[in-house]
């Protein structure tokens, strides 16, 4: 290697003009103890660990991106997120195994590989620029080790074990002399996010080598261990996570399901051959507030699943227009559109079973409730923690809100960013 700080430490990852192979690396077990299955957990509509593995593959700096691990239904969900798996061996699944015990594994079977980047799955609101930005200074700067931090104001003291008469100590204050946290810099702490290393260090346990660290904002900084964490993660998820390359476009119109969707699916039909379907006021309102916003809602159903006298009633009740289509859902969908000049990215769409599959994938934002076909699952970009009939389209109302809230941020912002430059 020509670089001579990398000489001097024989730990340049290649001779000069050699390709690099950088690979991530997603470390998760099927044996987790505190939340069982936690990395294939759904976490603000989305797998645990398909918010970092989407952000691994959108930042287009890896040769590979791989999941290791020991369980078959992890192993269908990060194929799904685009991952390559590495299958683990028992002698690395143990409770007692450690990280580098698989990591360097990992790097046996792939001798190609001359960079892995360690991602945590436990890390949702990592972004492509995070690791894009990390990765350069392994790649342009020399460095064997680079590890996320972020910055914490935590005034620390000694810890004295219960029942012991010793007094404690502060670690880093003089409490004579307390600083306002404006004037203290605070720590750089490990936020767990990723490790990367070279080969070489990998194969020497890491140990040694040029080391640096990558600070992250504190509200990218989420990470994962037990049930109590999920719902606070959740809600900085839907604030700072990473949504996928497209800058979020506001939703204009949302078309949904009335069956399998805003109602449970069932048909009631009384001894006098009345038809009735239960709508939850949590989704109507939901809808309302929807068209509060400029929110165009359109609600569909085939005959066979609503009689047009239904639909009219379930169109005064929500103050929406009730949409029978054919077997063609696609096609009527878009001409939808075009007659009211929208694009896919403008629109969402809430679908329930197999005939909804590719509305879901072409959609801007989509999303299925709860109790949907695994079909469906896969082809949404969102799954709901409710149910249909019970609050799933409210849920989705309240999403879509938000990332309406988020994309006029971003514009703003963006104005600004012109304006000012």
């Amino acid at each position: 290697c020509g670089n001579q700080k990398c000489a001097t430490l024989s730990m340049c990852p290649l001779d000069s003009g050699e390709k690099i192979h950088v690979a991530a690396l997603i470390l998760a077990r099927g044996g987790s103890k505190g939340i069982p299955l936690k990395n294939i957990k759904v976490l603000a509509g989305v797998p645990l660990i398909g918010w970092v593995l989407r952000a691994a593959v959108d930042s287009k700096q890896f040769d590979s991106v791989w999941v290791s691990t020991d369980h078959d239904n992890i192993e269908k969900v990060a194929k799904a997120w685009g991952a390559q798996v590495h299958r683990r061996s028992p002698e690395v699944s143990k409770d007692s195994s450690s990280s580098l015990d698989t990591i360097q594994e990992f790097a046996r079977l792939n001798p190609e590989v001359n960079v892995i980047c360690h991602i945590q799955a436990t890390s949702p609101c990592l972004h492509p620029f995070h690791l894009k930005e990390a990765l350069e200074l392994i790649t342009n700067q020399d460095f064997t080790s680079v590890f996320a931090v972020a910055r914490q104001h935590h005034f620390r003291w000694q810890e004295v074990k219960k029942g012991g008469s010793v007094a404690t100590k502060p670690l880093n204050l003089d409490p004579s002399n307390r600083p306002r946290r404006q004037d203290w810099d605070g720590e750089l702490c490990e936020n767990g996010s990723f490790y990367i290393h070279t080969r070489v260090t990998i194969e020497k346990g890491l140990q040694g080598g040029k080391w640096a660290y990558y600070e992250m904002l504190p509200e990218y900084s989420v990470d994962i261990d037990v049930d109590i964490d999920w719902p606070v993660a959740e809600q900085r998820v839907l604030r700072f996570g990473y949504f996928g390359l497209e800058k979020p476009e506001a939703v204009r119109l949302l078309l949904c399901n009335v069956s399998g969707c805003l109602t449970d699916g069932r048909v009631l039909i009384s001894v006098s051959g009345e038809e009735m379907v239960s709508v939850n006021t949590r989704d109507t309102t939901g809808i309302r507030m929807l068209q509060g916003e400029g929110v165009e809602v359109i609600l569909i159903s085939s005959s066979e699943d609503l009689t047009k006298a239904l639909a009219d009633k379930l169109s005064q009740r929500t103050g929406c227009e009730v949409r029978q289509l054919g077997k063609d859902i696609q096609s009527e969908t878009k001409a939808m559109m075009d007659d009211r000049d929208l694009g896919w990215k403008e629109v969402a769409y809430m679908g329930n079973d197999a005939p909804d599959v590719d509305c879901l994938n072409l959609a801007g934002l989509s999303a299925v409730p709860r109790d949907a076909p695994v079909v469906a699952i896969n082809a949404a970009k969102y799954s709901c923690h409710n149910v249909a009939g019970l609050g799933a389209v409210r849920e989705f109302s309240e999403l879509i809100l938000l990332l309406k809230k988020k994309a006029k941020s971003q514009m703003e912002q963006d104005r600004i960013h012109r304006d000012t430059f």
